[in-house]
């Protein structure tokens, strides 16, 4: 057996740094949008859709490249395309390099999502992985959360990104100068073997609930505002806060993951988290006022935290000797079920049906739900 050449507390502490950067990627736009349009005109609205295609695209890419490379200089290189990004949002006022700069932070970002799940996965054990990838998943929540809070107290949109770029170089450095788990065995990442993980039952229903959590989690971003405006007094401000509360919720549901799977296992874990999710979604589509939505969003995002963190568990254990090419696989699959229920979602909005987006969180809960027993069993076979 190969003797460990790394600290475990530094490489996690490096990738809950990524994931905090791929949390400020994801809401990045959100704040800036309608500024960033003043800068650069109404061409600034195809921005989000540019930012898809980058973390689509890192999202492939980085399984492969770390198995058989390792994770050391592609978190480096995600992590300077984000900063470039970042940069090039706060100084650059061109469409054409505004595209080119969020498509960079897309791709850096989508790099650090799967990276920081698949070494946090590698380097712990099957009774502390659980919790781990929990408290990481935290880290998005904390990053996505700050990102916003300095935009609402900072009017100027370039000082919080020169703040974050500040963060990013530091932890670039810290990257530079700690050791990581090596690559994986040669035999392990051939095209063939990385091809042959689709047959695999185990990981095609994991990554199906990823489908319907991911969808869950990009419509109910997406379109919860303008839902909120549409079905109830409330205004925009009340609407955006209480998405605010969607991030609380989260971050509240990962932090005691470990210890709150230790006793009640993964089936147990992932039934009370979609229960308490499914609670908020009846709150969420009968609420009229600021307080209720409040309420309905933390409870939805305390629900749906779980999800990602209990099936990257399972999936980062089933599959060691190829985690990142599996993850890579199972994230792309949870982004086409998020571009699939934002489709769905806003071709409702158009026609004005604006009840289908709790229909679709309701019916993505149930999904979830039925699947997750089928795949808990399909991976314990494939342990064996």
């Amino acid at each position: 057996m190969t003797a460990k050449t790394y600290n475990t507390t530094a490489v996690f502490v490096a990738a809950c740094a990524g994931m905090a950067f791929f949390g400020v990627t994801m809401l990045s736009l959100a704040p800036i949008l309608g500024k960033l349009q003043l800068v650069a005109g109404e061409g600034a609205l195809s921005l989000p859709s540019t930012m898809s295609i980058g973390i689509i695209l890192g999202t492939v890419i980085f399984g492969p490249v770390v198995d058989r490379f390792g994770y050391k200089w592609l978190l480096v290189i995600s992590s300077v395309l984000a900063l470039a990004g970042i940069q090039g949002l706060a100084r650059l006022g061109d469409l054409y390099l505004l595209h080119g700069s969020i498509f960079c932070l897309g791709l850096g970002g989508g790099i650090l999502n799967g990276l920081t799940n698949a070494v946090v996965a590698d380097i712990y054990d099957d009774d502390k992985r659980g919790g781990r990838l929990g408290v990481l998943g935290a880290f998005y929540c904390i990053g996505a959360l700050l990102w916003t809070l300095l935009n609402v107290f900072l009017p100027d949109y370039s000082i919080p990104l020169n703040a974050i770029s500040g963060v990013m170089a530091l932890f670039i450095v810290f990257f530079c100068l700690i050791a990581f788990p090596a690559a994986k065995p040669s035999e392990n990442v051939s095209l063939s073997k990385s091809l042959g993980l689709l047959k695999y039952p185990a990981l095609l229903l994991f990554a199906v609930v990823l489908f319907f959590e991911s969808g869950f989690e990009g419509c109910s971003g997406s379109y919860t505002v303008e839902f909120f405006n549409q079905t109830t007094p409330m205004g925009t401000k009340a609407a955006t806060l209480a998405m605010t509360w969607f991030t609380i919720g989260m971050m509240a549901g990962r932090f005691p993951l470990g210890a709150i799977q230790r006793k009640l296992k993964a089936i147990g874990t992932l039934y009370t988290y979609l229960t308490v999710a499914l609670g908020g979604v009846v709150l969420y589509t009968f609420c009229n006022g600021a307080t209720g939505a409040c309420i309905a969003m933390t409870l939805i995002g305390f629900g749906v935290g779980a999800t990602f963190p209990v099936v990257l568990n399972y999936i980062g254990g089933a599959f060691r000797s190829q985690s990142g090419t599996a993850m890579s696989i199972a994230i792309f699959i949870a982004l086409l079920g998020q571009f699939t229920f934002n489709r769905l979602t806003g071709n409702a909005f158009v026609l004005g049906r604006y009840a289908t987006l709790p229909a679709l969180m309701f019916t993505a809960i149930v999904a979830m739900m039925v699947i997750v027993p089928i795949a808990l069993k399909s991976a314990n076979k494939n342990n064996k």
